[in-house]
């Protein structure tokens, strides 16, 4: 599995951007996509996950501004961010799980998010 991530850039406060995470190779049994997220100094943190049945979930400085979407017939996974701010500047990271052993779980290459004015 190899994971293109990409739509990341400057964008003022307020403003919205789209991410997009390009999932090929071996795509069968992949149970969960997530975006995380990591600011210098900062540890990553999970941002949004979305199931192979369609459920997702948020990370609460997200909620209501986010949205995690997935389009299979075009193997990618979306993050829509609305109402950005300073404090979602970081780079941003797609995720693919299928298993609980490491060799299961993919990470792409990140994108880097950046709110200011």
């Amino acid at each position: 599995v190899q994971l293109q991530a990409s739509g990341g850039g400057l964008v003022q406060p307020g403003g919205s951007l789209r991410l997009s995470c390009g999932v090929s190779g071996s795509i069968f049994s992949i149970k969960r996509m997530a975006w995380y997220r990591q600011a210098p100094g900062k540890q990553r943190e999970l941002v949004a996950q979305i199931t192979d049945a369609g459920s997702a979930n948020y990370a609460d400085s997200v909620k209501g501004r986010f949205t995690i979407s997935r389009d299979n017939a075009k193997n990618t996974v979306y993050l829509q961010m609305n109402s950005l701010k300073t404090e979602d500047t970081a780079v941003y990271y797609c995720y693919a799980y299928r298993g609980d052993s490491i060799r299961l779980q993919y990470w792409g290459q990140g994108t880097q998010v950046t709110v200011s004015s």
